[in-house]
């Protein structure tokens, strides 16, 4: 822990360049958790957290909660606008009653519920006992979202039935559909991201003799990085887009997107700019991914999960206008995002920016000038730092296109 924050406890937030203080938000967390946690107790359990640490025999936990009040909805969150005090109190709450299991253990009785939460559209009631009352704790990543304290599963029981939609219970029983397009299938009926992931994760979803539980962290960048190259292909039959930008974000995560005429191919750049929880420092630092037409042949290393859930929108809107293009996506991420809750944030952040109206520009030089503007108003940076390091600009000024002849 940072000295300054520890005599500061939060009286002077603005010191380190926050909005809120991180220390006082998970004090008021812990005493509410410490106040109302039972050893043994009847709830709701909307989710289940399967770790990665341990591969193959990994931890699962069912994760539940007294009274449920939206714990587990990240789009709801970002359409009312939540801030990160109301989902860390949401999501402080919800005890992870683990067990250990193989990926493949699929006849055990706790792996069974585990695949019936999984696939229910509403949180299921359950009894839980644990091994011991819990104390607080609170687990934070960037890929996932928080949740509460892990303590040791002693018995479980799923009080009701499940409520399966019908088009869940037919991808989830049909054991000769491959996972990539049984997730197709359940997009295209409206079933989202988050309730996809659910479903990939507990080893609902695929050729039966794949099957296997998937660690929660993996199972979102597959359902991201799954239906975004099924979007890409339908996306590379569409009429070439127009210079384009748009601007916006959610929680201190905020996006400059820079859409160019021609072929299909994608640069994320993601920037700290000034001090953060990451980043305790006034200078900028960056990371950035590309692909080409082709795609990657890697995993994106820099910018790991947030690379995919940001394509993930993207070619959303793409989609929507049934065009195509080469898109630049400029992340920044300010003091304000000072607690990590996951990647929905960035695939949420990207999305609010995309529903403005967009800037179009008659060339890429006015629309490469409004963005330094742009970035220099709202950051106090200069964008030829990241524009000059710009693999897919690089290319566009390369490469000879077939219109030039």
């Amino acid at each position: 822990m940072n000295i300054k924050c520890i005599q500061c406890k939060g009286r002077e937030p603005s010191n380190c360049g926050r909005t809120y203080c991180p220390i006082m938000s998970k004090l008021s967390a812990q005493k509410k958790v410490n106040v109302s946690a039972k050893q043994d107790f009847f709830g709701k359990s909307p989710n289940v957290f399967v770790g990665r640490f341990g591969y193959p025999n990994i931890n699962v936990g069912f994760l539940s909660v007294e009274d449920y009040k939206e714990h587990d909805n990240p789009l709801l969150w970002s359409k009312e606008g939540y801030s990160i005090d109301q989902v860390i109190g949401l999501r402080s709450s919800l005890i992870n009653s683990n067990f250990k299991s193989n990926i493949k253990s699929f006849s055990d009785r706790l792996v069974e519920m585990g695949q019936e939460i999984g696939m229910a559209k509403d949180p299921v009631d359950m009894e839980i006992n644990l091994s011991k009352k819990p104390a607080f704790s609170l687990s934070f990543a960037q890929d996932v979202m928080p949740h509460g304290p892990n303590i040791k599963l002693k018995k479980a029981r799923i009080t009701e039935n499940a409520k399966v939609p019908k088009a869940v219970d037919k991808a989830v029983s049909d054991t000769d559909l491959k996972a990539g397009k049984a997730l197709e299938a359940l997009y295209k009926r409206d079933v989202d991201e988050h309730y996809l992931t659910r479903l990939l994760s507990v080893g609902n979803l695929g050729v039966k003799s794949q099957r296997k539980l998937v660690p929660t962290r993996w199972s979102i960048t597959a359902v991201d990085d799954t239906l975004g190259k099924q979007m890409i292909v339908e996306i590379k039959d569409y009429p070439s887009y127009d210079y384009a930008a748009f601007f916006g974000g959610y929680l201190g995560n905020y996006y400059v997107a820079l859409f160019f005429p021609g072929v299909w191919s994608y640069e994320l750049f993601e920037t700290y700019a000034g001090k953060s929880t990451w980043h305790d420092s006034e200078g900028i630092s960056v990371m950035t991914d590309y692909e080409g037409y082709d795609g990657r042949k890697e995993y994106a290393f820099e910018t790991a999960g947030g690379y995919y859930a940001a394509r993930f929108p993207v070619l959303e809107y793409l989609k929507r206008q049934r065009r195509q293009g080469s898109v630049l996506l400029l992340r920044f991420i300010t003091g304000e995002y000072y607690a990590p809750l996951g990647v929905w944030v960035v695939r949420e952040a990207v999305r609010k920016a995309l529903l403005g109206k967009p800037m179009i520009f008659d060339s890429q030089e006015l629309m490469l000038k409004y963005v330094s503007g742009l970035v220099k108003k709202k950051f106090g940076l200069d964008a030829s730092i990241l524009l000059k390091k710009s693999k897919l600009l690089s290319k566009m000024r390369t490469q000879t296109k077939l219109t030039g002849f």
